[in-house]
């Protein structure tokens, strides 16, 4: 079933234009309407589904795992109080979640954008990342080149490093992902997919190509 009416990306396109407390206040029991609600009913949905594959989902909620549609302007040159979408991370432990599970999503007038893998990790992580993938080269091989991966995310993105440790070296000149000090991979579709009645059956095939690869990652790294 659809969960989100075309009045959900509509709002989005008229907030771009008009990001400002005064203009979302106006339009506040809209954005309760066709924004909130049915995004929340869609993560419950989410989380539903993917209790088939994994019982820890059974505990979370979805507001651990909806992120605020308000933006962190502390810092930031653009001050638009609005983010331009909706996200979520489903996961088990939801937004708190320090081990490597499930998918973020974001759902809004441009696209619908899925991601997963290891987008931030401190040094030791990273280490035992690279470690992990030295030792385990034709696995780790075999599960990013396999057709479910490829046929949704294509590859492994992420930052590098320039240099390694001399131990890692050798493995590096085989497999060069061991570089990358991130291991990340995102998929994008069309914005209409949001009011497609298959988009749940969408970010399911997304969550199941990356799910082997999570794993593999979170040997070296698990934590909750």
């Amino acid at each position: 079933m659809a969960y989100f009416t075309k009045d959900y990306l509509d709002f989005f396109i008229e907030l771009a234009p008009n990001n400002n407390k005064e203009w979302f206040d106006l339009n506040r029991k809209r954005y309760e309407q066709s924004v909130k609600k049915p995004f929340i009913a869609f993560v419950e949905h989410m989380i539903a589904e993917f209790q088939k594959y994994d019982p820890r989902y059974k505990e979370l909620d979805a507001s651990a795992c909806i992120f605020r549609i308000n933006r962190d302007i502390r810092f930031a040159k653009d001050k638009s109080p609005y983010k331009l979408f909706c996200s979520a991370v489903i996961s088990p432990n939801g937004k708190k979640d320090t081990s490597i599970n499930g998918i973020y999503f974001e759902l809004g007038p441009e696209a619908v954008k899925v991601y997963g893998g290891v987008y931030e990790a401190d040094k030791e992580d990273i280490l035992s990342i690279r470690e992990g993938i030295a030792g385990n080269l034709n696995e780790f091989e075999k599960l990013r080149s396999s057709y479910e991966f490829v046929d949704v995310y294509g590859t492994v993105q992420g930052d590098k490093n320039k240099l390694l440790p001399a131990d890692l070296k050798a493995a590096a000149a085989e497999e060069e992902l061991i570089f990358n000090k991130q291991w990340f991979f995102m998929a994008e579709f069309p914005a209409e997919e949001t009011l497609s009645d298959n988009l749940d059956v969408l970010l399911e095939k997304c969550y199941l190509a990356g799910k082997p690869l999570e794993t593999f990652f979170n040997k070296f790294i698990q934590r909750s």
